[in-house]
């Protein structure tokens, strides 16, 4: 078969790249702290526009560290608020492709009606109603993945903020009435699976997570392939513009390092279904395999041999599957 990467018996061996800070543990566990200070004063705003005569649609807004207000769509099956449901009811969280947003209503009806709480958020700063709040010192240029990259304090690294949105999320949900604690799943694709796996990895009481072809791994692999185009372009635009002889390499890919959804991995307590196709030149088979292969929970990979990062067939319908098991 063609090959852009390793052969799949090495994929499955691989274990990443970029370099992993020295500190990774404390990092999180400090960025945790700043989660469990920020109040996320949750607010429901019933959306008029989306309401069905099964499901109930809100805006959900509620507030990320550093003081963002972050915005998520939130459905409910109608008559699942306290006093009409005779159970508790399962909720999965969906997280969007980078620089995307929430998408529309429509798409999200079938999990409410099947007796699913749905929340899908839009990241701050992207293309969604999130606020993008955060103040760094140094360039920007023009992504998410080198925000913050050159300001000396690496709690301004602006994927720490979003990938404590996912687990602020996570909370917020599981706080509401109709909401079984120990049913939460998440999904996403791309960036979505990067931020499921985040999610997982910073919310221990997830249960399921079902990330497809994720991004933000492995950085300095992506890098060396020389695939850092498209979704990762701005890491070589970030080194031709501000280190163009690489004299701060190794710096720039550790800090990175606490932005890796690889290193985030063996928090991982849920049970995991990855989805990866081996023609991706986008988020490249061994940058997600390098993640994948330090879940130490149950997981299983779903191979798409001749796919790139594009749609695979069955796989919103393996899925919605993999979470009716909750």
């Amino acid at each position: 078969m063609p090959l852009i990467d390793q052969p799949l018996p090495e994929l499955l061996k691989y274990r990443g790249l970029n370099p992993r800070p020295a500190d990774h543990d404390a990092y999180w566990a400090e960025a945790l702290r700043d989660l469990a200070a920020t109040d996320p004063r949750p607010e429901l705003r019933p959306n008029p526009t989306a309401a069905t005569r099964h499901v109930e649609c809100f805006d959900l807004w509620f507030t990320g560290v550093g003081g963002a207000r972050v915005y998520a769509k939130y459905l409910r099956p109608r008559n699942s608020h306290p006093g009409a449901a005779p159970r508790k009811l399962p909720a999965v969280l969906q997280f969007h492709g980078y620089s995307g947003h929430s998408g529309d209503w429509f798409d999200k009806l079938g999990w409410a009606a099947e007796g699913f709480c749905y929340a899908a958020m839009d990241c701050r700063g992207q293309g969604g109603r999130s606020e993008d709040s955060g103040q760094v010192k140094g360039p920007t240029l023009r992504g998410h993945i080198i925000r913050g990259l050159e300001d000396p304090d690496p709690r301004k690294l602006a994927f720490r903020q979003i990938f404590l949105d996912t687990a602020q999320l996570a909370r917020v949900v599981l706080s509401f009435a109709e909401v079984d604690a120990d049913r939460l799943g998440c999904f996403g694709a791309s960036q979505g699976g990067a931020l499921a796996l985040a999610c997982a990895a910073l919310e221990p009481r997830v249960k399921r997570a079902a990330p497809v072809y994720p991004f933000l791994c492995d950085y300095q692999r992506v890098w060396e392939m020389d695939q850092a185009k498209e979704a990762y372009e701005e890491l070589r635009l970030f080194f031709r513009a501000f280190d163009p002889r690489h004299e701060r390499e190794k710096e720039i890919f550790t800090k990175l390092g606490y932005v890796d959804c690889q290193h985030l991995a063996p928090r991982i307590q849920a049970e995991v279904l990855m989805f990866t196709g081996l023609m991706d030149p986008i988020c490249p088979p061994s940058s997600q395999f390098a993640a994948y292969n330090k879940i130490t929970s149950k997981k299983d990979v779903v191979i798409y041999p001749d796919f790139t990062h594009e749609t695979l067939p069955g796989q919103s319908d393996r899925t919605f599957n993999f979470m009716l098991g909750l």
